[in-house]
């Protein structure tokens, strides 16, 4: 199983997503080709309902905690509760290029 895949498993089983999106950002960084270390996730799930964003953070960082321990470099995180999501209408920001670290 991929990292990504480990990543869609575990929040489907955790969060029962409304929307979930888990997209490897890696070729948009300065790593190998083939790299699973930079993603962006996109996910909705009721179980954000009255939750503060720091804490829909940590929820997500806490049941992927070996993940970003052992193989993820970065991650972003865009949470929203379902109905969050239905109003969203240009769905979640785009990420930025990658500034080549402490190169630039």
């Amino acid at each position: 199983m991929t990292i990504q895949q480990t990543i869609e498993a575990k929040l489907v089983e955790h969060f029962n997503p409304s929307h979930l999106q888990v997209i490897n950002e890696s070729h948009m960084h300065n790593v190998a080709e083939g790299s699973e270390s930079h993603f962006k996730v996109v996910i909705a799930s009721d179980k954000f309902e009255g939750e503060r964003l720091i804490k829909r953070h940590r929820q997500v960082n806490s049941i992927l905690k070996t993940e970003l321990s052992d193989h993820i470099h970065a991650l972003a995180l865009h949470t929203y509760t379902s109905e969050e999501w239905q109003k969203q209408t240009q769905g979640a920001p785009s990420s930025p290029n990658c500034m080549g670290g402490s190169a630039k």
